[in-house]
């Protein structure tokens, strides 16, 4: 399994730049809670994009729950008065990419919850995926090659195992921008690789050991250089 990055910038304009025109028909057709919008083709005729950058502003619209799309059906404005739905669209379109000292600290708070839950949660499925990533990560860190992807993939099978989708999608959602950051910052060199493999192994048996504890504190000693990093990046 592999994680695909991509860079954010041309994409979110382009997207932003259509969710403004989803807007923009809603008012203009004066549509209400439970109208259906016009179909993906018909939009992207009418924006002059492909169908692909529409279904992607749909998603992101969907997301903070101001469409609702329904299989076989369509497309439907979710139950939310206009003014509101204005107010949240424009601060989406204002929203800017998250910097890297905002993404770590919310990863931090959410995998300090998320180790706890596997913990407690976890099951005989999920401790083989678990394990699986880390193996992956071992092989790649000890050989001298980048293993930010399979870090981050141990860390995504944990929060999977915490039984909750909110955090689990949440854990989705920064990742990509998590792996351009670590890139671009060079936060992790060979040394701190190899120093991971004992910590992420650590935190591993105390999942397994079902000891929400020293799960928390193991994850804790586990971020510690990564916070420290955070706060010397301009």
């Amino acid at each position: 399994m592999k994680l695909e990055v991509v860079t954010l910038s041309d994409s979110q304009k382009a997207q932003n730049d259509i969710i403004g025109k989803i807007r923009d028909l809603i008012n203009f057709k004066n549509l209400e809670p439970g109208d259906k919008l016009p179909a993906e083709r018909t939009l992207s005729e009418k924006f002059e994009v492909t169908r692909s950058n529409v279904r992607d502003a749909i998603q992101k619209l969907e997301f903070y729950g101001l469409l609702k799309s329904i299989p076989q059906s369509g497309t439907f404005v979710a139950n939310i008065g206009v003014i509101a739905m204005n107010g949240m669209i424009d601060d989406i379109l204002r929203l800017e990419s998250s910097d890297f000292k905002s993404l770590v600290e919310t990863r931090i708070l959410l995998e300090l919850k998320t180790v706890r839950l596997a913990s407690l949660r976890r099951t005989e499925e999920d401790l083989k995926n678990i394990k699986a990533a880390l193996d992956a990560y071992k092989e790649k860190a000890l050989s001298g090659e980048d293993a930010v992807q399979e870090d981050l993939l141990f860390h995504l099978a944990i929060a999977k195992a915490s039984g909750n989708s909110t955090i689990n999608m949440f854990m989705l959602t920064i990742t990509p921008q998590i792996i351009i950051d670590f890139g671009k910052y060079h936060v992790c060199n060979i040394d701190q690789a190899v120093v991971g493999i004992q910590e992420h192994n650590d935190i591993y048996d105390a999942i397994k050991k079902q000891d929400p504890v020293l799960a928390k504190q193991k994850m804790k000693d586990h971020f510690k250089i990564l916070y420290q990093y955070c706060y010397k990046v301009e």
